[in-house]
């Protein structure tokens, strides 16, 4: 199994990244590799449509360290924890998600790891625009 970090510089602080990110009401809004439709709540269980097919997502508590670690539950049973940070950086905040290679051959995997790239630039675009930066 590999790994590979995916991360961008976004032009805002890192508070104001997390609360974006960590708000689940807001995945579908930046993160279609994971969720193609609004959250479904199931008492603390979260289900969301991804190009997987319906899958369970339970992200770890709300804390104040950047923490947005998340457990994604596939069809196929399988458990990936998706590890990503949020973290000060000397323009604004840097978010690093690991992409982990699991039940992927080596294509699908890259098409993973662009699918996290082009939800980091969305994350970028929706978080930047609310603080006022031009892209």
């Amino acid at each position: 199994m590999r790994s590979h970090h995916v991360s961008r510089v976004i032009s805002a602080s890192p508070d104001a990244v997390y609360e974006y990110a960590s708000d689940i009401d807001n995945l579908p809004r930046w993160a279609a590799g994971l969720a193609q439709a609004e959250v479904v709540r199931e008492g603390d269980t979260l289900f969301v449509e991804s190009p997987m097919g319906r899958v369970e997502v339970r992200f770890v508590e709300h804390n104040r360290l950047g923490v947005l670690d998340h457990d994604v539950t596939l069809p196929s049973g399988t458990v990936v924890t998706n590890p990503v940070r949020v973290l000060a950086h000397p323009e604004g905040a840097e978010l690093v998600f690991t992409v982990r290679q699991i039940e992927l051959d080596d294509a699908a995997f890259a098409r993973d790891v662009a699918m996290v790239e082009a939800d980091l630039e969305r994350l970028d675009q929706q978080v930047a625009g609310q603080a006022g930066v031009r892209r």
